[in-house]
């Protein structure tokens, strides 16, 4: 249930020390890097930025701003958020006028539920929002993908804003549209394809986070080389501790080189009509899993892209479509950073092979009915499959649970 609905206006003198801290620490970064911009351009959407680097949140009433047809909105974050970074959002608004109601939900993959749905779309419309006032989703992956939705249906469709607060927000879920919320069928199978006006990743905010949270985020990274681009793969092999450490040029180099492919892709394929299945590297496994477990938290989405992603690989391997050696390769990268990459630590708690194919079928890149993969020919060469015959995947998953 939505907790801690409220009009916020913190006291100025707690504004003063929130935003004199995010300053300070925006200055000592800023003489390192300097913020990226990177541009998306959405086939059938006006095209919005993506501003990623530190000291951003203090700034975020100044970018905001001009962008809404009256001073007034709504932030949509969690418990979590809102402990470390509420305050400070909630000042920048301020000092840029901007009046702002607050709704803080649970924090966790479960609140991407139809009743937090329906109660934050009620919500909307208690605070008497208009259809061309904006929202703004404040968190990870789940509250941009709740808020994004709760935008898209409310009133027939608001505009809203993304900033978001973990790693594999920045560099996946906050980019490209896609919202949605959970079915016990799967993870995602109910949402709208609804882009955001802009996006502010400040890397400063990172630093809250869990070890885990942040290497679920980084698992989307190691994505971006694999399905494209085998040089960053080969970056991040070399500087993939620098960016876990949150050591400003490696991080910002890492997000802004994983949006920016996302971008690329985003731009010629809004819809996921084509090329853009390719982002769902390591989904078609890792959220078989995720619905299994019941998106109880055992395996948090980055964990199960982990694995997604080492299982596409050793699939790809068997088939004969990758040269040896490369599932090892992408495995040993993983692991060294502390990322799951097979079923041990889980299998005990996983359904036959034949339920999880079964599982794998509400995946939404299935078409035809036949399921659809994303396989590799290489490092930064993968591919969607269309013809993967499922005596092939039955086989693997017997397999990895036999293996794990």
């Amino acid at each position: 249930m939505a907790r801690n609905r409220h009009w916020r206006f913190p006291q100025q003198e707690n504004i003063r020390k929130v935003t004199s801290a995010m300053e300070d620490n925006a200055v000592r970064n800023s003489t390192v890097e300097t913020t990226q911009t990177v541009r998306v351009e959405p086939t059938g959407w006006p095209a919005y930025d993506i501003h990623i680097g530190p000291g951003l949140l203090p700034r975020a009433g100044e970018i905001i701003r001009p962008l809404l047809a009256r001073p007034k909105t709504l932030v949509v974050t969690d418990e979590n958020v809102a402990r470390h970074h509420l305050d400070a959002l909630s000042a920048s608004l301020n000092a840029a006028g901007i009046e702002h109601a607050v709704t803080v939900l649970p924090a966790g993959e479960s609140t991407k539920s139809w009743q937090h749905l329906q109660e934050l779309v009620e919500e909307i419309l208690a605070q008497q929002l208009e259809r061309n006032d904006h929202i703004i989703a404040f968190g990870g992956g789940v509250i941009g993908d709740l808020a994004g939705f709760a935008a898209a249906i409310a009133r027939r469709g608001m505009p809203f804003i993304q900033i978001p607060t973990t790693l594999l927000a920045q560099v996946d879920s906050s980019v490209g549209g896609k919202t949605g919320i959970n079915s016990p069928h799967g993870k995602n199978l109910i949402g709208a394809f609804h882009q955001p006006s802009v996006v502010l990743a400040d890397t400063d905010v990172l630093a809250t986070l869990p070890r885990r949270e942040l290497l679920a985020g980084y698992a989307e990274v190691v994505k971006y080389g694999l399905l494209g681009d085998a040089d960053f793969f080969a970056w991040l092999e070399a500087h993939g501790n620098d960016v876990l450490a949150l050591k400003p040029e490696a991080i910002i180099h890492a997000v802004a080189t994983s949006c920016r492919a996302k971008a690329a892709i985003v731009t010629e394929d809004a819809r996921e009509k084509g090329r853009r299945a390719l982002l769902n590297l390591g989904h078609t496994f890792g959220h078989a899993l995720e619905a299994a477990l019941g998106y109880d938290g055992t395996l948090l989405h980055g964990e199960g892209v982990a694995i997604g992603m080492a299982q596409a690989l050793r699939f790809s391997e068997k088939l004969g479509l990758c040269p040896p050696g490369r599932a090892a390769r992408v495995a040993e990268h993983l692991a060294a950073v502390g990322l799951p990459v097979d079923l041990r630590a889980i299998h005990n708690r996983l359904p036959a092979p034949k339920d999880l194919l079964e599982l794998m079928r509400q995946d939404k890149k299935a078409s035809g009915g036949k399921l659809v993969f994303i396989l590799v020919r290489d490092i930064g060469e993968a591919f969607i499959a269309r013809d993967v015959a499922e005596e092939d995947v039955l086989a693997f998953l017997r397999e990895e649970l036999a293996e794990a």
